[in-house]
């Protein structure tokens, strides 16, 4: 045992010994090498306005896109119909059983179709007005942001925006109309409102799953089956009732109609 480390010990000092005495060549690199050089033009002599207009239009699109998810959470019907279908999944424990996406992804066509008239009014007075130079920047986000000043005014509570109001205090006294509010005021106003609405319907969806859950509770009680998890007899209960009643049918028809 003795033999074998006496070795290994020799071994390691050969190894350390050859590596101090041999030599490793480093080459810099050779200093005349051409880089090539890199120019960044704004513009050109033969630029013409209607060319900085184009590219300030240009500008302009590229960060609406990158607001759009904020824009369409925020103000649009997107937020009562994630939330409401969140609820209803919780009601119905059925979690794992539906994914998110497909739920989101009717969320946002639900949104598209519930704001397709809004969409409408802003494409055609406010943008094609504004690609077609009949009216300028300042117009043009005045009449884009009329119609959807118009439908949050509409589902928001006036306790709510009376709140932001006076929070950020506000001057009201000028505004010829209700559309006159500022966007920084009227978005946290309808949000909380569109949170409390999405509430309300999520506490009516609960009510009759509960009714089940506690109706099998007690069936199972009774019989004795303490150790069966009333969840697991429940959940085909509560697919079958929601499927006899057309769940999806009458829970898309009400949040519809919610908007109307």
């Amino acid at each position: 045992m003795k033999n074998n480390k006496k070795r290994i010990a020799v071994t390691f000092m050969m190894i350390l010994g050859i590596m101090m005495f041999c030599t490793i060549n480093a080459y810099a690199a050779p200093s005349n090498t051409d880089l090539p050089q890199l120019n960044i033009s704004l513009g050109d002599k033969g630029s013409t306005p209607q060319d900085y207009a184009s590219s300030i239009k240009l500008l302009i699109f590229f960060t609406i896109i990158s607001l759009l998810p904020s824009i369409v959470i925020m103000m649009t019907s997107f937020t009562r119909i994630v939330v409401v279908f969140s609820f209803l999944k919780s009601a119905m424990g059925i979690q794992q059983a539906v994914p998110n996406q497909i739920l989101t992804g009717l969320a946002i066509f639900l949104t598209l179709f519930i704001m397709q008239p809004i969409y409408t009014q802003i494409n055609t007075n406010g943008i094609q007005p504004y690609l077609e130079n009949k009216i300028n920047q300042e117009q043009a986000i005045a009449e884009v942001s009329k119609p959807l000043k118009t439908f949050m005014l509409a589902q928001t509570t006036k306790k709510d925006l009376k709140l932001f109001i006076e929070v950020s205090k506000v001057d009201t006294i000028n505004f010829k109309e209700e559309t006159d509010i500022p966007m920084t005021t009227l978005i946290p106003a309808f949000a909380i409102s569109e949170l409390k609405t999405a509430f309300e319907i999520g506490f009516l969806i609960y009510l009759p799953f509960i009714v089940i859950d506690m109706v099998i509770a007690s069936v199972l009680m009774s019989m004795g089956m303490f150790m069966l998890p009333p969840t697991m007899v429940s959940l085909p209960f509560k697919l079958i009732v929601f499927v006899m009643v057309d769940g999806w049918y009458l829970l898309v028809q009400s949040l519809i109609k919610s908007f109307m």
